[in-house]
Protein backbone atom coordinates (compact mmCIF):
# COMPACT_ATOMS: atom_id res chain seq x y z
CA UNK A 1 0.00 0.00 0.00
CA UNK A 2 1.36 3.40 -1.00
CA UNK A 3 1.32 5.94 1.88
CA UNK A 4 1.24 9.74 2.07
CA UNK A 5 4.72 11.20 1.53
CA UNK A 6 5.97 8.28 -0.60
CA UNK A 7 8.43 9.42 -3.31
CA UNK A 8 8.24 7.51 -6.59
CA UNK A 9 9.90 7.68 -10.00
CA UNK A 10 9.02 6.51 -13.50
CA UNK A 11 10.84 3.61 -15.13
CA UNK A 12 10.44 5.01 -18.67
CA UNK A 13 10.89 8.81 -18.35
CA UNK A 14 12.20 11.50 -15.97
CA UNK A 15 8.99 11.79 -13.90
CA UNK A 16 9.24 11.88 -10.10
CA UNK A 17 6.27 12.38 -7.76
CA UNK A 18 5.31 12.61 -4.09
CA UNK A 19 2.03 11.12 -2.86
CA UNK A 20 0.05 13.91 -1.14
CA UNK A 21 -3.11 11.91 -0.41
CA UNK A 22 -3.07 8.13 -0.78
CA UNK A 23 -5.95 5.86 -1.77
CA UNK A 24 -6.24 2.16 -2.59
CA UNK A 25 -6.25 2.92 -6.32
CA UNK A 26 -2.64 4.11 -6.18
CA UNK A 27 -1.40 0.53 -6.02
CA UNK A 28 -1.48 0.56 -9.86
CA UNK A 29 0.02 4.08 -10.28
CA UNK A 30 1.89 4.42 -13.57
CA UNK A 31 3.77 6.94 -15.71
CA UNK A 32 3.97 6.33 -19.44
CA UNK A 33 2.25 2.97 -18.98
CA UNK A 34 4.92 1.51 -16.64
CA UNK A 35 4.55 1.10 -12.86
CA UNK A 36 6.25 3.72 -10.69
CA UNK A 37 9.04 2.56 -8.37
CA UNK A 38 10.59 4.09 -5.22
CA UNK A 39 13.12 6.86 -5.95
CA UNK A 40 16.59 5.33 -6.17
CA UNK A 41 15.46 1.86 -7.27
CA UNK A 42 16.83 0.50 -10.57
CA UNK A 43 14.32 0.69 -13.46
CA UNK A 44 13.48 -2.41 -15.51
CA UNK A 45 15.53 -2.02 -18.71
CA UNK A 46 12.93 -3.89 -20.77
CA UNK A 47 10.18 -1.29 -20.28
CA UNK A 48 9.44 1.44 -22.84
CA UNK A 49 7.21 4.52 -22.93
CA UNK A 50 3.69 3.67 -24.15
CA UNK A 51 2.91 6.03 -27.09
CA UNK A 52 -0.75 6.20 -25.99
CA UNK A 53 0.36 7.48 -22.56
CA UNK A 54 3.09 9.92 -23.60
CA UNK A 55 1.37 13.31 -23.21
CA UNK A 56 3.69 14.18 -20.32
CA UNK A 57 3.07 15.86 -16.99
CA UNK A 58 3.86 19.25 -15.47
CA UNK A 59 6.26 19.97 -12.61
CA UNK A 60 4.61 21.48 -9.55
CA UNK A 61 1.11 20.41 -10.58
CA UNK A 62 -1.11 18.16 -8.51
CA UNK A 63 -2.89 15.27 -10.20
CA UNK A 64 -6.03 13.61 -8.80
CA UNK A 65 -8.33 10.67 -9.48
CA UNK A 66 -11.95 9.86 -8.63
CA UNK A 67 -11.02 7.96 -5.45
CA UNK A 68 -9.52 11.06 -3.79
CA UNK A 69 -5.87 10.25 -4.43
CA UNK A 70 -3.60 13.24 -5.03
CA UNK A 71 0.02 13.33 -6.21
CA UNK A 72 2.47 16.18 -6.73
CA UNK A 73 4.93 16.13 -9.64
CA UNK A 74 8.44 17.04 -8.39
CA UNK A 75 10.21 16.35 -11.71
CA UNK A 76 8.36 16.50 -15.03
CA UNK A 77 8.65 13.80 -17.66
CA UNK A 78 7.21 12.52 -20.95
CA UNK A 79 4.88 9.89 -19.45
CA UNK A 80 1.21 10.50 -18.69
CA UNK A 81 0.36 9.78 -15.05
CA UNK A 82 -2.35 7.11 -14.76
CA UNK A 83 -3.91 4.49 -12.54
CA UNK A 84 -3.84 1.44 -14.76
CA UNK A 85 -4.76 2.86 -18.17
CA UNK A 86 -6.94 5.70 -16.79
CA UNK A 87 -5.10 9.06 -16.95
CA UNK A 88 -5.11 11.29 -13.88
CA UNK A 89 -6.52 14.83 -14.12
CA UNK A 90 -4.75 18.04 -13.12
CA UNK A 91 -6.25 19.40 -9.90
CA UNK A 92 -8.02 22.69 -10.60
CA UNK A 93 -7.33 25.67 -8.37
CA UNK A 94 -10.23 26.76 -6.17
CA UNK A 95 -11.58 30.15 -7.22
CA UNK A 96 -10.98 32.93 -4.73
CA UNK A 97 -14.00 34.79 -3.37
CA UNK A 98 -14.75 38.15 -4.92
CA UNK A 99 -13.37 41.10 -2.98
CA UNK A 100 -16.04 43.65 -3.78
Amino acid sequence: MIKNGTRLQSQVCDTQIIVVRASEGLDDLRAGGAPLIPVGDTPDAGLTLDPALSDGNLMGKRYVDDSGAEILVTKAGAGTLSIGSTPLAIKEAKPLPASD
